[in-house]
């Protein structure tokens, strides 16, 4: 019995659309980084578990929240240090939300062929 948090269709994974093939680059690269590349190498291949959408969707959400956070000195003062967190933040913000809008455009894809 498949885990319901990894879970994805027995389908292929329909074609990106325009917007999503800006973005899968950029999210190949966040999910190298974070040490969990696909068996096929690349997004455009492999459909985005509803564990992994989650997550970079959580991510993106704390990372911009955070950076907020930092900009706005409610967490200590402005610092170099919070400036250089405020750009991990945003770096973070930028690959997990890259991941995230690869899932979201698979799974809208997916329903729109369904339908």
């Amino acid at each position: 019995m498949p885990n319901a948090f990894t879970r994805v269709p027995d389908s292929p994974v329909p074609p990106p659309g325009r917007f999503g093939s800006a973005v899968i680059p950029v999210a190949d690269a966040f999910m190298i980084a974070m040490f969990s590349k696909p068996p096929s190498g690349t997004l455009r291949t492999t459909w985005v578990t509803p564990s992994t959408y989650w997550m970079t969707l959580a991510t993106f959400l704390g990372a911009v929240v955070i950076a907020g956070l930092l900009l706005s000195g409610v967490i200590g003062s402005v610092t170099t240090i919070s400036l250089v967190g405020v750009l991990i933040c945003l770096l973070f913000a930028i690959g997990a939300g890259s991941v995230a809008l690869v899932g979201a455009a698979q799974r809208r894809a997916r329903v729109s062929t369904a339908a």
